[in-house]
């Protein structure tokens, strides 16, 4: 009986010691531990100083000097410069087509001509009558000045002839009217009428373009309506012309915003001199790309968007800059960290411009920024595919040239 209460109080102390060696190797102090360029852990000794923080592994890229461009996309149409859909203002028969489709006209070629006897018949009767009132008010003006009538016979006879004048002039307006005429130089499109069509007033006959000169309507969000100015450059692709690389000018700027997108109306000009040998290759109705360009800086300072830390209505970077003491830095960081605010230009393809905050040559985190919650953090640079020591002999020199 003695032997096994000896063997309770035995095994109570064992479970004792056990529970208080436990507790003692899980408060005692560890090391810091770091990762090396070989992937192993190495035990830090215990201090102060930065050697003591934990080193944080970050990617990195340097502010470099590259043109830059503020422009904006948007999708248009192209149309000529004059273009209408010929008409009649009367009715009538055609009697006569004196064009080819798809063929060269001169401005005041007669393009349709209607049968216009009648008309021709009423020019006739108002050009006798013109010749009698003429007549008339030569022998009333003789018989006037001498005495024989009185002067209210001459105004009633001069009034006369005016009336005839008139007449001739309104049948001459009519017989005009039945031959339709080019307002403008231009290519005749296909006809929609035959010779003895019968039409009435405002049927459709053929259309007319002028395509010397064309021009492209498209639309440019309201964030950048201030900017579009007349005379500025726009470049143009179009899918139906690959690989030509046209450039117009903007001509006119609606003054009215569409209110349903929220958009600005925009004409750009440009000559439509052909491609390969071929003249005025465009045509209207054409898709383009357009590619409006605003300003141009040569010498802009950038760095990948992903080196933007936004903090409420201000941007920020994290730039690595070299410690204060660099003996106290462990082997593997050369460099700590230092939160700059920086002013932001226009953004392009993944990169942004830095117009105030940062000079080239710098060296910004672009990967790890969440690790780094203040300034004066070791930082250890990553680079994928490279071991920890190429990445750091590689931004040595950046060192040297940060503020």
């Amino acid at each position: 009986m003695a032997s096994k209460s000896s063997f309770a109080a035995v095994a109570v102390v064992g479970i004792a010691l056990a529970g208080a060696a436990a507790w003692w190797l899980q408060s005692r102090p560890l090391a810091p531990t770091t990762i090396t360029g070989a992937g192993s852990r190495e035990a830090k000794p215990s201090g102060t100083g930065p050697g003591t923080s934990r080193i944080v592994g970050v990617e990195v890229a340097k502010v470099v000097r590259q043109a830059l461009r503020d422009d904006a996309q948007a999708v248009g149409s192209l149309r000529a410069r004059h273009s209408v859909m010929l008409r009649p203002e009367l009715v009538g028969r055609i009697i006569a087509l004196n064009f080819k489709d798809g063929g060269p006209v001169r401005k005041g070629q007669i393009l349709v001509q209607f049968d216009d006897q009648l008309q021709q018949a009423e020019v006739q009767q108002m050009q006798a009558q013109l010749a009698i009132a003429q007549a008339s008010f030569k022998r009333t003006q003789e018989l006037v000045a001498e005495k024989f009538l009185a002067q209210q016979t001459l105004d009633t006879s001069a009034a006369n002839l005016k009336v005839a004048q008139a007449q001739l002039a309104l049948a001459q307006a009519r017989l005009n009217r039945m031959a339709v005429r080019a307002p403008f130089d231009g290519t005749a499109g296909i006809r929609l009428v035959n010779v003895g069509d019968y039409v009435k007033d405002g049927a459709d006959l053929v259309a007319l373009e002028d395509t010397r000169q064309m021009l492209v309507d498209f639309r440019l969000p309201e964030r950048v309506g201030s900017k579009v100015r007349p005379g500025q450059t726009v470049e143009m692709t179009l899918d139906a012309l690959p690989g030509s690389n046209l450039t117009a000018q903007v001509e006119a700027i609606d003054p009215l915003l569409d209110a349903s997108g929220r958009s600005v109306g925009v004409r750009a000009v440009l000559l439509n001199s052909g491609k390969a040998g071929q003249p005025q290759a465009l045509r209207s109705g054409m898709f383009a790309r357009v590619t409006t360009v605003f300003s141009v800086n040569a010498s802009a300072l950038v760095v990948p968007e992903e080196a933007i830390v936004p903090q409420g209505n201000k941007q920020f970077v994290i730039k690595l800059v070299a410690p204060p003491d660099a003996n106290a830095m462990p082997p593997e960081s050369k460099f700590v960290s230092q939160r700059q605010e920086v002013t932001l230009g226009v953004r392009r393809q993944g990169k942004v411009e830095i117009v105030q905050g940062l000079d080239l040559g710098d060296t910004v985190v672009v990967a790890g920024q969440q690790r780094l919650q203040k300034d004066g953090s070791p930082v250890r640079i990553v680079e994928l595919g490279k071991p920890a020591g190429q990445a750091l002999a590689a931004a040595a020199p950046v060192a040297s040239a940060s503020r």
